[in-house]
């Protein structure tokens, strides 16, 4: 299937993915899906793009392999009609569950997959982890994904966190004033 083809089923309605933790051979597919919603051209499609504030890969092959070797962190996979549409990463802490890597296909991101994706995830970080907080970390400078998130229920906690200069893992910054804010949100029982 490709990514029209996906298109054209969430322009009929919403999509009704599968939900299932992500294995080592879907490395590639998740490299491909993440770094197409962040970076390049190809996230221009999409509202999730950074790449008016950072360049480079998002993930890479090695990092995403490491990513799903650790025993703390579920990568959350949605496919739809045998196609990988999104993830998400979930790491279990001592307060609460981390959100981040969170990745809708481009081409049909605003029709609600979404939304079905965290809720998905803060439904997996509770039944399979009893977490009753979720956290995440957002570029300040993106202030429509901040919205966003508060829509969902989200709040900002007055942490803010220098980006990494220097560390290519993250991007090549396009701007000297990236910082991250933190945002949680309590998890309802299950």
């Amino acid at each position: 299937m490709t990514t029209s083809q996906t298109s054209e089923t969430a322009a009929g309605g919403p999509l009704s993915p599968t939900y299932r933790h992500a294995v080592p051979a879907d490395v590639p597919a998740l490299v491909e899906l993440v770094n197409a919603c962040y970076r390049g051209d190809s996230s221009a499609g999409g509202w999730t793009t950074e790449a008016h504030l950072l360049d480079g890969q998002r993930v890479d092959a090695e990092g995403m392999s490491e990513l799903l070797g650790r025993t703390n962190t579920i990568v959350l996979v949605a496919e739809a009609d045998g196609l990988l549409v999104a993830c998400c990463e979930l790491q279990r802490g001592v307060n609460g569950a981390y959100f981040g890597m969170f990745s809708v296909r481009p081409a049909i991101q605003g029709g609600g997959l979404g939304r079905q994706v965290l809720a998905e995830a803060e439904r997996t970080a509770v039944t399979e982890w009893g977490c009753r907080l979720m956290r995440m970390k957002v570029l300040k400078q993106r202030p429509e994904l901040i919205a966003w998130y508060e829509r969902r229920g989200y709040t900002g906690t007055g942490k803010t966190e220098p980006f990494p200069y220097g560390d290519e893992t993250f991007g090549l910054p396009r701007r000297a004033d990236l910082a991250f804010v933190e945002l949680t949100r309590e998890l309802p029982a299950p």
